[in-house]
């Protein structure tokens, strides 16, 4: 019997990505140089983060979107951090709130004014501490409005109750440094890669390692959950040193069901799953290109489709939710491409090709929301609710009626030798305690002119008694 390639038509087999033009793409960003092996941008519907160079500290900016352009020299920042930001990420559920993490092991929580930043802002709403080193990543739950997570090069993850502003519980299964989490639908699961070359699967409230892979032939980097498919995709290295991805039965993670070399490079590859289009997009790190596959239930599992190309290579993306998108001119799926090179983050567009003008209803399903389906204490009581959905055949126009409450922390105290130890926070990097050496440089500045002044006050009052008591007697 004859060999024959297998055939199947898709939907998507024509997507193509298309570039915004210039004056649509935002100009003169003084992006991040760092190596850490993040994106760097983040994305919603009003804003687009980008973390930038800076010195002294760690920065971001936000720009509103319609605001695209030549961006100003004198642009306003987000710049509270005393260690280089690692991490940015919008609430899925508030749009003006974002979550940042740094090296100087703090992760905070920034509310951006509507219209944007008008000048700098230090002041966050929260302030997070409670890993013992750097903080590299952060992820929203996907369905609870007040749970963050981050995981730290202390090898732990914290899971953060913003509605009292502490952490209620610490994943500590790993032992390396944590290199990417995902949720599944809920967020009753999460899959975590990590530098020990395993891949886990864990109940985060209890923190119970439900299923381990040691992954000897494909090193992996980075993990996504399939939706609803009971499926995980990961990329990573194969033992030839080529690029990889392979798919995993998350309830079975002895071997993977299935796995694809890609190529020979060696920048880092990122996946994106649509849920909606059941489609994964592949960027490596440093690539111009951004390859897209469509994920079936049966064999051959991951089909290829196309392949974007472009001479500019990406040092991260930003991905548009999908209330965000232009679904008159049937948009997929949007990315923010960071061009260190050329300091320009750049929108490219999937766009299927359609003839009629109406709406496609076969690929724009019901989708994730921006109502949160549980408060953080629901969640952490143990229940869990699939996202509530939205149909984008109205397009997006009813902004979220809730707002974001920070907790009020009563201020505490614990005095040791006159010293209140909890205002007196050791420095945690070198920068952080060059500033506390300047600013006691000035307190002491300070209460030295201060006393002079109080002395020459003491001196004067001394005469002036003086005075009394000589003027009395001769009165008497």
């Amino acid at each position: 019997m004859s060999w024959r390639p297998t055939y199947r038509s898709s939907k998507f087999r024509n997507v193509y990505g298309k570039v915004a033009n210039r004056e649509h793409c935002f100009d003169g960003i003084p992006i991040t140089k760092n190596v850490h092996d993040n994106h760097f941008c983040a994305v919603n519907s009003k804003f687009v983060a980008v973390v930038t160079e800076s010195s002294g500290g760690g920065s971001f900016i936000v720009i509103p979107l319609s605001q695209s352009g030549r961006l100003d020299s004198h642009q306003p920042k987000v710049c509270g951090h005393q260690g280089n930001v690692l991490d940015i990420k919008w609430n899925p559920f508030f749009e003006n709130i974002i979550a940042s993490c740094s090296e100087d092991t703090s992760v905070r929580v920034w509310e951006i004014p509507e219209g944007g930043l008008r000048r700098n802002m230090s002041e966050a709403v929260l302030e997070l501490y409670g890993h013992s080193r750097r903080v590299g990543l952060i992820e929203w739950h996907p369905t609870s409005s007040g749970i963050l997570f981050s995981a730290g090069y202390d090898y732990k993850i914290l899971i953060w109750n913003l509605e009292i502003g502490e952490p209620v519980k610490m994943i500590d299964c790993h032992t390396d440094v944590i290199l990417s989490m995902s949720f599944n639908t809920d967020g009753s699961l999460l899959a975590t890669s990590c530098k020990d070359k395993k891949l886990r699967v864990i109940e985060p409230r209890s923190g119970r390692v439900l299923q381990q892979a040691s992954c000897k032939n494909h090193r992996v980097n980075r993990v996504v959950f399939l939706g609803n498919l009971k499926r995980l995709l990961t990329t990573g290295v194969s033992r030839w040193n080529t690029r990889q991805i392979a798919l995993w039965d998350q309830e079975d993670l002895s071997m993977p069901i299935v796995e694809e070399d890609i190529d020979g490079l060696s920048g880092l590859l990122f996946p994106f799953y649509d849920a909606d289009t059941h489609m994964l997009y592949l960027a490596g790190k440093g690539d111009g290109n951004i390859r897209y596959f469509e994920i079936t239930t049966e064999k051959p599992y991951i089909q290829y489709l196309m392949e974007f190309r472009s001479p500019a290579p990406q040092k991260g993306l930003g991905v548009m939710p999908k209330h965000g998108l232009d679904v008159s001119a049937c948009e997929v799926y949007r990315f923010y491409k960071l061009v260190t090179l050329k300091g320009l983050i750049e929108p490219v567009s999937m766009i299927v090709p359609r003839r009629s003008d109406t709406y496609q209803e076969d690929i724009y399903p019901m989708t994730a929301g921006t109502e949160p389906a549980l408060s953080a204490s629901e969640w952490l009581s143990g229940i869990d609710r699939d996202p509530v959905l939205m149909s984008l055949k109205d397009g997006y126009h009813r902004p979220s009626q809730l707002v974001f409450k920070a907790p009020v922390k009563e201020k505490k105290s614990v005095v040791v030798n006159g010293i209140d130890l909890l205002e007196n926070v050791p420095p945690r990097t070198e920068n952080e305690l060059l500033r506390m050496f300047f600013r006691q440089q000035d307190e002491l500045r300070r209460l030295k002119e201060e006393l002079t002044t109080k002395d020459v006050r003491i001196r004067q009052l001394e005469l002036e008694l003086n005075n009394l008591k000589n003027v009395s007697p001769n009165n008497v």
